[in-house]
């Protein structure tokens, strides 16, 4: 029994369902974007701690190495954070749109043996997208609503890297438009967070760090505080809506609604990936 019924929906109730799925589950979706945010968040309150001394060797011999460390070390554990969210996310969304349990632990302890393949698709999408923005813009746009759902075909499927890619990229033929309101409406929220909840801090610290460090140091963490806490609440948006409709692609060009009502594990069935992307790629 699944927990939506398995239908053609338009985009106004893929957005729907997927802010019904937040909403029913928002401790388990918070939960699990929240784990690898505080991570980060806790690098960053050391490296504002360190700021007391380490301030006068920035740019100078050891001080320079040291920043430069910490700053690797951030980027690192940020883009582990991310992948790990996403790849947790989607598993959960999965298990809960077909009508199963989950959990924060499980999830995650699920992404672990796939955080390999997740991050190969986010590295590799990522610098398709890149290129194809350098391209005029319009084609990067055009890569990523195309590669959309790479990540959920990749975890319900069990397909390698590229293979992931260019199932995406059949689903997502005559479907672009839609995922571009969804990424769309995704980035409007963000910047109505990031407003809310990052400028008025980040504005605040510029002005103390003309006249006060300490309180400098104090707005700078609160700013980078209400940061994690809107990627915290925004991040679920995109990944539950990408699972959502990728489900959605499969009930239109797949009967993937028969299929599953006659097989639960009918979600692994597909054929091939046929299209081109590879040799894009």
């Amino acid at each position: 029994m699944t927990a939506f019924d398995l239908r053609p929906l338009n985009l106004g109730e893929i957005l729907d369902r997927t802010f019904t799925l937040y909403r029913r589950n928002f401790l388990l979706f918070i939960g699990i974007s929240a784990i690898p945010q505080t991570l980060v968040l806790a690098i960053n309150v050391i490296t504002l701690l360190l700021g007391n001394n380490a301030a006068t060797r920035a740019f100078t011999g050891l001080g320079l190495g040291v920043g430069l460390v910490i700053g690797l070390v951030v980027v690192i554990v940020s883009v582990f954070a991310f992948f790990i969210s996403q790849g947790a996310t989607i598993l959960a969304v999965k298990d809960l749109y077909l009508g199963r349990s989950a959990s924060i632990l499980e999830s995650l302890r699920r992404t672990r043996g796939e955080i390999g393949p997740i991050i190969g698709v986010g590295m590799l999408t990522g610098l398709v997208v890149m290129f194809g923005l350098f391209l005029l813009v319009f084609p990067g746009i055009f890569i990523a609503c195309r590669l959309f759902v790479s990540v959920p075909a990749m975890l319900t499927e069990s397909r390698g890297v590229r293979d992931a890619m260019s199932r995406s990229w059949d689903l997502t033929q005559g479907a672009a438009g839609r995922a571009f309101v969804i990424f769309l409406l995704y980035i409007v929220i963000v910047f109505a967070l990031a407003l809310l909840l990052v400028s008025p801090f980040t504005a605040m610290a510029i002005y103390a760090g003309l006249k006060n460090p300490d309180m400098m140091r104090f707005w700078t963490f609160v700013a980078d505080l209400g940061n994690r806490v809107s990627s915290t609440l925004v991040s679920p948006f995109l990944l539950i809506a990408s699972a959502v409709f990728y489900f959605d692609l499969r009930v239109r060009k797949e009967a993937f609604d028969l299929q599953f009502m006659m097989d639960p594990e009918s979600e692994r069935i597909t054929g091939p990936s046929s299209s081109g992307m590879p040799s894009i790629l």
